[in-house]
């Protein structure tokens, strides 16, 4: 047994990376997403890390995975040698001089699908050699232990050796389907409608707070974090929803007309300020520096061509 545990300890860093993101994620599916496997390879080299270590190290409950003591007593040194690894790659991709290779970016689903993902064609013409390993999920990731080379977050960090830039400022709307808006009718209470809101992982996000106050649960028709969900459903007449005001450019979506009686609440709606951020010592290196660079600046084009079609969407 000792020489097994012995050999366990010896193994290789991929173990200990498992052991965090399971100790971290409530599940075997949310740990299996964030370090890129499937729940069930990931299930059967936890139980091999267990069978080496001769000791349990989560308890497996319906709620989800709960760390034995064996599992506190390895945290504090897992977590030094993540800190290790992390210093080593940073020091490593410093030798770097080509912009090729991968570059992991951790977005909200709805930054991801509808303003990441459509743009990384033009990033890959730009620069053929990258590759993208895109995150796009609601979990926190620490760029300070590698979990990803840069992240969107709705607020600016103030701890961390990080560097951020802010994107830009998008307002927010009750957007409804073109075929639900009525030219000439204003709405007097924002119960009138049915409502398409968030789930409960995102009931701190402050649009959900905005319909948490202003608009009663029983209108709530659909509850779903899956932004395009949301979006797909107010196109097929679901309902409304508080929606970027980039939205209105497509066809298919028109602004809620409301009487003055609303307009207070109306003020309250929050705009939201994505934030890009990563970690000081890969500012510099060519693949994380070219993925910077471009969605500055295409975050730039987007608030360019949004204030050209403005006057357009306020007819």
């Amino acid at each position: 047994m000792v020489a097994n545990t012995q050999a366990a300890i010896e193994g290789r860093w991929d173990d200990v990376r498992l052991f965090l993101a399971l100790y971290r994620r409530p599940t075997l599916a949310a740990a299996a997403a964030l370090v890129g496997l499937d729940a069930s390879t990931l299930s059967r080299r936890l139980v091999a890390l267990e069978e080496a270590l001769g000791s349990a190290l989560f308890d497996r409950t319906r709620d989800g995975l709960v760390p034995t003591d064996a599992a506190e007593l390895l945290l504090p040194a897992a977590e030094e040698m993540a800190a290790a690894h992390a210093r080593f790659a940073r020091q490593a991709t410093g030798f770097e001089r080509v912009t090729e290779g991968t570059v992991r970016i951790s977005v909200p689903p709805g930054i991801a699908e509808s303003f990441i993902a459509p743009a990384l064609l033009r990033l890959r013409a730009k620069h053929p050699g990258l590759r993208i390993a895109l995150d796009a999920s609601i979990g926190f990731v620490d760029l300070t232990r590698r979990e990803a080379d840069l992240a969107v977050r709705s607020r600016r960090p103030q701890t961390g050796d990080l560097v951020s830039v802010k994107l830009s400022r998008q307002k927010w709307l009750p957007l409804v389907a073109r075929a639900q808006a009525k030219p000439h009718a204003f709405l007097h209470n924002w119960a009138d409608l049915t409502w398409i809101g968030w789930g409960d992982d995102l009931a701190s996000f402050p649009p959900q707070r905005w319909l948490e106050k202003h608009v009663p649960r029983s209108c709530i028709a659909l509850s779903t974090s899956h932004f395009s969900a949301q979006v797909v459903a107010v196109e097929a007449g679901l309902g409304a929803a508080l929606l970027p005001q980039r939205y209105l450019h497509q066809k298919t979506l028109r602004r809620v007309r409301y009487s003055p009686e609303l307009e207070a609440s109306v003020q309250e709606i929050p705009s939201t300020e994505p934030w890009l951020v990563g970690h000081r010592a890969l500012r510099g290196v060519p693949r994380v520096a070219a993925v910077w660079d471009f969605l500055v600046e295409e975050f730039a084009r987007l608030e360019r061509d949004e204030r050209r079609v403005a006057p357009e969407r306020a007819r």
